[in-house]
């Protein structure tokens, strides 16, 4: 050992060893927000063998590698699992293997090639399968299990016998930085909020294969004692407890929420919004209505907030004979998520022309949603009269 910087041990001989990123605001370019940070978790096993499983992100190369070294003589490094080859777990491959070029790489199939096109390296690549084994030594080996499409077609999980530890990359995780690491010493509703906000940002459209994923983790009957991820906290603590959220949320979740999402141009929108969400109160005392100005609010919060839902209305001025391109990218976004069992409608204001609520059903239907009917359009800005029928809008979508 040639110290203790940035290791902290989680059992027995595994530490992590990642980095703490408090600054990060956006992942995946500036497709999802980040507010409170997030953690690239990388971890050393030293048993007779020595194994890295991942990395950091590609800023951190250098320091990751730096830090490494102090904590361990990089030749000493037997084995490197690669769990996924997207850059903010692979990044710092380049720089470490400038150190130890001809150390193998357990990854799957799909990771080699991910990892030769984003490198142009041809590392000594060891592809795995599903049960394929690596035996550490002190009777203990890593298992691996392939996570196709959780969410790249490169990923996969590995699993320590002997200490109970499932490394499970992506799954699980949550963009959260804490110094605390583990899932009982953090705020538990900002845990929870942000583990769900990454299952609908980035999961959701995997739900299906998800359920299947997870029927078969836990047909292997495995001990799991902590579930390592990638981002965010390590649960120690009642590691199934988010096993049992994932079921839940790969189940169609919804809550009895339903969320008016809009966008307006001089508020005769935003004013019918706030109407149908009256409406709707009026009528349901226990249903949970939350109303959005989609230019004012973060994307991603809002694509949870579409996650817990029962039904979403969305409300957008006619512009262009069309509807305003804010919207448009929403529900692109909300296309791409794949959401099930969830229903919505339309509203909007026009001057001349009214084309946005017809458009609006069109790719809200072509999103996936159950259209609950033609919409409400409003010309000009709704006077007393049509707020009325606003308010009587949302009493019918209220008690469907």
């Amino acid at each position: 050992m040639k110290g203790n910087v940035m290791k902290k041990q989680i059992k027995n001989n595994v530490c992590w060893v990642g980095k703490v990123d408090w600054e990060l605001q956006q992942f995946h370019g500036n497709e999802f927000s980040t507010h409170h940070g997030s953690t690239y978790n990388s971890y050393l096993i030293q048993e007779e063998k020595t194994v890295l499983i991942d990395t950091v992100w590609l800023p951190y190369a250098k320091e990751f590698v730096a830090n490494l070294a102090r904590v361990i003589d990089l030749e000493e490094i037997d084995y490197i699992i690669a769990n996924h080859g997207e850059v903010d777990h692979s990044g710092a491959l380049p720089e470490l293997l400038k150190h130890i070029p001809d150390v193998p790489i357990y990854c799957t199939e799909n990771a080699a090639k991910s990892l030769k096109g984003q490198y142009h390296q041809d590392w000594n690549f060891q592809v795995i399968k599903t049960g394929d084994k690596l035996d550490l030594g002190n009777g203990k080996e890593l298992i691996f299990v392939e996570m196709r499409m959780l969410h790249w077609p490169d990923s996969m999980a590995t699993y320590l016998t002997g200490d109970n530890i499932l490394f499970s990359n992506d799954a699980f995780g949550q963009h959260y930085a804490t110094d605390k690491l583990y899932n009982n010493l953090v705020d538990q509703c900002d845990l929870i909020k942000e583990a769900l906000k990454y299952y609908a940002n980035i999961l959701t459209p995997f739900s299906a294969i998800l359920r299947k994923k997870l029927d078969e983790i836990i047909a292997l009957n495995l001990a799991i004692d902590v579930i390592a991820t990638s981002h965010g906290v390590i649960w120690n603590d009642n590691p199934m407890q988010i096993v049992e959220k994932y079921l839940q949320w790969a189940a169609d979740y919804q809550e009895n929420q339903i969320t008016i999402i809009y966008d307006t141009m001089w508020n005769g929108t935003k004013n019918l919004a706030e109407k149908i969400a009256e409406g709707i109160g009026l009528t349901d005392l226990d249903v949970e209505v939350k109303v959005f100005n989609l230019s004012k609010s973060d994307e991603n919060d809002l694509i949870t907030e579409v996650f817990k839902s029962k039904t979403v209305l969305i409300g957008s001025p006619t512009i262009g004979g069309s509807i305003l391109h804010s919207i448009a990218g929403f529900v692109h976004l909300m296309k791409e998520l794949k959401f099930k069992n969830k229903k919505a409608a339309a509203f909007g204001c026009y001057g001349w022309s009214g084309e946005a609520t017809k458009v609006l059903n069109e790719w809200l239907s072509g999103a996936g949603f159950e259209i609950i009917n033609e919409g409400l359009r409003n010309q000009w800005n709704p006077d007393d009269a049509q707020q009325e029928l606003a308010i009587d809008f949302g009493k019918e979508i209220a008690k469907i």
